[in-house]
């Protein structure tokens, strides 16, 4: 059986990689369709860890590639199968690595997708409407906050009243890796901020003893209380997240893509227009690399040559 080991795999990368929830997920996801495939071509019963070879994992990949699988997604699934081997290898499980020289497709890099400015500003302008708003408070600060700082799903979702710094004008975040970073924000989100703050009967004083309690004792971090709140009373989740960034944009754009990432897109994208640094952005966005930053410079080059076309009469002659 391989399951037990899986088990074992899953929580070295919760506990000692610190990987994110998408991380666990998909790898959980394509590890078990991998174990999904051997049960079906072997017993599963008398199977063993030890028997999976090269030709195996390729003839899965083989499989997955008939089913028109994209490259992305079958890369994915290597860096998975790469990541477990190697964790067996190194603990003993098996005596040699199948999947040590199997070779991850390149990947084909598409070009963000962004909304307009004017369809956000509509948008915003709508949420904003204090006679007649389209949706919550909350749903309107998460919106401006995707917009306004371009931070991850994953790290709205794990903001903490504690992280919120008023006085300061900025946001703590929790990225990859669980890695922080601070994030600026401008003083109309700060002021939103502080009216949605205090609508949930939370003051500047409460934010600034829960921050104080947790410098002056570590475990006071497991009382940390949410930003934002899902309607079930937890912490907001990112199935929720979606839901209400769908929704928003369904009703004031066009754009195929209508998730909480095309929003972190149209930041950085809107930001480099407006001729920002793109090392700066690379600072907003948490990349590790300047190399992940840099396919906005695409998008703006395209934009350039859009425009050109549009308005030079000689451009296409």
């Amino acid at each position: 059986m391989i399951s037990p080991y899986l088990e074992k795999f899953m929580v070295f990368l919760r506990v000692e990689k610190n990987a994110s929830f998408y991380t666990l997920t998909s790898y959980k996801t394509d590890l078990n369709q991998f174990i999904d495939f051997l049960s079906s071509h072997f017993d599963s019963e008398k199977f063993s860890i030890v028997q999976i070879d090269r030709l195996a994992i390729r003839l899965w990949l083989g499989e997955l590639s008939e089913q028109g699988l994209t490259q992305n997604s079958i890369a994915r699934k290597v860096a998975a199968l790469r990541s477990f081997f190697k964790y067996a290898f190194k603990h003993g499980w098996i005596q040699k690595n199948p999947a040590h020289l199997l070779v991850i497709p390149k990947k084909t890099r598409t070009l963000p997708k962004t909304i307009p400015a004017p369809d956000l500003q509509r948008m915003l302008d709508s949420y904003r409407n204090e006679k007649n708003p389209v949706g919550s408070i909350q749903d309107y600060v998460i919106l401006e906050l995707f917009y306004t700082s371009g931070i991850r799903v994953s790290e709205l979702c794990g903001l903490n009243i504690q992280d919120i710094q008023l006085a300061k004008a900025w946001i703590k975040v929790r990225g990859k890796g669980n890695k922080e970073r601070i994030v600026p924000i401008s003083s109309s989100v700060n002021k939103l901020l502080k009216n949605f703050l205090n609508n949930r009967s939370y003051t500047v004083n409460n934010i600034q003893s829960i921050t104080n309690e947790v410098k002056k004792n570590p475990k006071a971090r497991k009382k940390e209380s949410p930003l934002f709140i899902a309607p079930s009373g937890q912490r907001m989740y990112p199935k929720q997240v979606y839901r209400i960034v769908n929704k928003a944009i369904k009703k004031y754009s066009e754009v195929t893509q209508k998730s909480p990432h095309v929003l972190r897109h149209s930041f950085a994208t809107h930001m480099l227009d407006n001729g920002a640094d793109i090392r700066l952005i690379k600072e907003f966005l948490g990349h590790s690399s300047l190399a992940s930053t840099q396919v906005y410079t695409h998008t703006s080059v395209e934009r350039l040559r859009t425009i050109y076309e549009q308005a030079h009469p000689r451009a296409k002659s």
